[in-house]
């Protein structure tokens, strides 16, 4: 049960639409809008946002996978970006979301790629369609949600009494800041990305996410893996991390010193050549520390 009383509020509005991206009516209710940069590539990349990011976040990823031959597919999931928001928000209805996107576009394997959020509904994915997972890639993400330290409960809670008192402008503030605090346009961009998303989607997920419990499963994920860490991410503990290369049989990870919680924005030097070389089943070029 979750351990707060905290009340369902009405469902919120979302912003107008772009009709300059796509977007495709799902079966599941979703009005989905995605970035398909690359509808003639090959192999598609699934690449799954974090809370309160959008398919945006993956601007960087996209030139490196476009020209290894990949197709990479990036959706704004239900009640954020610019997705519509049903008046649910659980994890097996977004990975239902998913699968109606790619059937609706005649996709039927895909490599899953997701960053914290993303990376955990990536494994909900795995673990419910193994058939349609090619390869998976988990970036600063968890199997369980766990802080090990009474600092990064607080941090948690914090941000779950910010988005139910003062609102998303305070919630959108303190999370970029404390993800990008070096990195200004970063930073800007998610706060923009924090506050056009649905309030009301972002307080489900932060639930179904405190819920989510993926560990006692790993072992059933089938898909070869790379697990990405940044070795200073303070939103998800980088001991937590490593759950996920001890639980899954065929992972590998990536540690990189310096990388914080948005490390595909910060240090996409390093992250885009491994993630291309992993897809395509190839050796990750020499990083340190591996794993």
């Amino acid at each position: 049960m979750w351990p707060l009383p905290l009340p369902w509020l009405p469902t919120c509005s979302c912003l107008p639409e772009d009709k300059a991206m796509p977007q495709i009516d799902l079966p599941t209710g979703v009005r989905m809008f995605y970035l398909d940069p690359n509808p003639q590539g090959g192999e598609v990349v699934l690449l799954l946002h974090g809370l309160g990011s959008a398919g945006e976040s993956w601007q960087l990823q996209f030139p490196a996978l476009e020209g290894a031959g990949f197709r990479p597919l990036a959706p704004d999931i239900r009640g954020f970006g610019r997705s519509s928001y049903p008046g649910r928000w659980r994890i097996p209805e977004v990975v239902k979301d998913l699968k109606a996107l790619l059937d609706a576009l005649s996709l039927p394997r895909t490599h899953v790629v997701g960053i914290s959020m993303g990376g955990v509904l990536a494994q909900a994915f795995a673990l419910a369609h193994p058939e349609r997972t090619h390869r998976l890639v988990l970036i600063n993400t968890f199997a369980r949600l766990r802080p090990r330290s009474p600092a990064g409960w607080l941090y948690f809670l914090f941000r779950l009494v910010l988005v139910y008192t003062v609102g998303m402008e305070a919630q959108a503030r303190t999370v970029s800041q404390r993800i990008f605090p070096d990195a200004p346009v970063a930073r800007e961009t998610l706060r923009r990305h924090i506050l056009q998303a649905n309030p009301c989607a972002y307080r489900a997920a932060m639930r179904a996410l405190a819920l989510f419990n993926a560990y006692p499963r790993l072992s059933e994920i089938q898909a070869p893996t790379l697990v990405i860490t940044g070795l200073a991410d303070t939103t998800v503990d980088p001991k937590n991390q490593g759950e996920l290369v001890q639980g899954i049989p065929q992972a590998r990870w990536l540690r990189i010193a310096g990388a914080g919680h948005g490390l595909i924005a910060t240090h996409p030097d390093i992250v885009n050549p491994a993630l291309v070389a992993f897809l395509q089943g190839k050796p990750l070029p020499t990083t340190e520390p591996q794993g």
